[in-house]
Formats: C-alpha cells, structure tokens, sequence
C-alpha cells in the first residue's frame, strides 16, 4: 500500500455528534502526522473546528454520487461511519461503489457487536440492525479490501446522552436495560482502535474487531460506581420501557431511532450485550476505559451544581 502520509484518509460522520468517533479518529489521526480529509453534512462550527485541527473538510451527502466522489478522489484509506438512519444501506453501497472505482486500499467499517450474532436467517426487530447485517454483506462483495469493526454499545450513548439528565437532577441511573449485565466501551477508545487500524491496515484486511468495554455487569454494578465516582448515591431505576420510548418521542427523536434504541434496550435485558473480548488491548495495547473513569470524566455533567454553574 501506498503511504498515508501522501494521501489523505478519509473520515465520514466527522463532525457528528453521537459517539463522537470520527471527530475523535480526525483528531488522533492528525496528531499522528497523517493527512485528513473530514467529509460534514453542513458547514457550521464543527466544520471549521475540524479546519482548525488541520483537517481537510468536504462538505457531501454519504448518498449522494457527486459528493462521493469529491471525498474520495485521491484517497487510499477510508473510516466509513454513519449515525443510526434509514438510508444506512444506500450510503454504504453508494461509498464502497466510489471507493472501488476509485481504488481505495483499505476500507474500515463500522459496524455494531448485536451483527455478530446475526445471520442468512436470525435477525432482531431493529430495521437498523439489518441494514448493518446487509451493509457487511454488499462490503464483502464488493471486492474492497475491508476491516469491520464491532463496538458493543456506547458509554457516551445510553450512560451519557441518555441517563445524565436523571442522575443529575434525581441520582438515579434511570435505563430499560433490565438487570442483565452488559460491556459498554468508550467511543474514544474504539476510534483509538480505527486509528491504529488506519496508520497500517495491512494486516488487519478481511478482519473482524469486536470491541467491548472494561467488564461486563449489570446495571445495580454501574450505579454503583456511579456513587463512589460521584460521591453521593446513585440508584438504578429499570424503567419501562415503553414508557421510555415515548418520552424519546416526545422529545424530537426519529422514529427510526426509537425503534433501534428500543430494540437495543430489549436486548440488553435478554443479555445480548454481556460479552467481553481483548480485540481493543490487542490493537492498542491499552485496557478499554472504566466506568469509573468514565464517570469522572465526565463529572460535570451528571452534577448538578457543576452544570448550573
């Protein structure tokens, strides 16, 4: 393979919110002297924060033709990622179809663990996990040389975005997880994981990378390392979980989106989510991010007086 540091590697979703992957892989991977283009659905102040990193940034549409090949021309390696959306499958066709006409070297995809367990004939209720099942399909036919990496769910997703709003102003960790254990991981440390991945992806081509987090555990575990983070108490509280999708509702989220969120809810409580593997200690050498790390981190926001302030 050609060197990277004389062709740019392109990072999709760069500018997104939730996981935060790729502005994070942006970042690392620009520390590390490569060269970065950031392809953003809008120019807005993400945008220029990643000019300001140093990023190449590309403003393009994952379904749209014209966009694709603006991003993809003149690269050899590309992090493909997208948030939880309708139009997944088209926007994985559309870019490994750019990708391979333009001779892409190394195409990283991002996945989710539940695939794993997925197959010709099992599948959820999740229409988003099967446009991921699919996705991987179409990629393995497609002739490109891919890497697919399979986070479990997301500490910034459920524990943050999710529950810190109850925590802060009721120390309750309020989730429809049931009392199943489960192995959250950081985004960080999976974009940790894309980024070793991308610097030299020789030998990680036709791999599969399952990446959960520090241990797996249940809920009433969690909450309590919330307390002892925290300093005050923090409960779990199993909340319906009808009653929890229709307060997303409520509050804007799509469809589409509740749906795939219920579906991942179902599974953490029948224990789809408890596994654990070394795929990110063997990319990285590092043990995945802790709770207890987490939570400290990110103290500010599960404490009331501190987001007042």
């Amino acid at each position: 393979m050609k060197s990277t540091h004389d062709n740019p590697i392109l990072v999709t979703g760069a500018a997104g919110d939730l996981g935060a992957i790729g502005r994070n892989l942006t970042a690392m991977l620009l520390a590390k002297g490569h060269q970065v283009r950031a392809l953003v659905r809008r120019e807005d102040e993400r945008a220029e924060a990643l000019r300001q990193l140093g990023a190449e940034v590309v403003q393009g549409d994952l379904t749209d033709l014209d966009s694709m090949h603006r991003a993809i021309a003149g690269v050899r390696r590309i992090y493909f990622g997208m948030s939880v959306s309708p139009a997944y499958l088209e926007a994985t066709v559309n870019t490994a179809t750019v990708a391979r006409h333009h001779g892409v070297e190394a195409f990283v995809n991002m996945s989710q663990m539940t695939v794993t367990q997925m197959s010709i004939t099992e599948t959820t209720d999740s229409p988003q996990y099967k446009l991921h099942w699919l996705a991987e399909q179409a990629l393995a036919w497609s002739g490109l040389s891919v890497v697919t990496v399979r986070p479990t769910v997301f500490l910034e997703s459920f524990f943050l975005r999710l529950a810190a709003a109850g925590i802060r102003d009721n120390n309750e960790l309020a989730l429809p997880l049931g009392h199943s254990k489960t192995s959250p991981i950081s985004a960080v440390d999976v974009a940790h994981a894309i980024a070793v991945i991308l610097a030299d992806p020789v030998l990680h081509i036709g791999q599969v990378y399952n990446l959960t987090g520090f241990e797996s555990a249940d809920l009433d575990h969690y909450a309590r390392i919330f307390s002892k983070a925290l300093d005050r108490t923090i409960r779990y509280r199993d909340v319906p979980l009808s009653a929890w999708a229709e307060t997303l509702r409520k509050f804007g989220v799509p469809t589409h989106l509740v749906n795939h969120l219920a579906v991942m809810a179902e599974l953490h409580a029948q224990g789809r989510y408890d596994r654990t593997t070394d795929d990110l200690f063997k990319l990285t050498g590092k043990m995945p991010t802790s709770m207890y790390d987490f939570v400290k981190l990110h103290a500010a926001e599960f404490t009331r007086s501190q987001v007042a302030a």
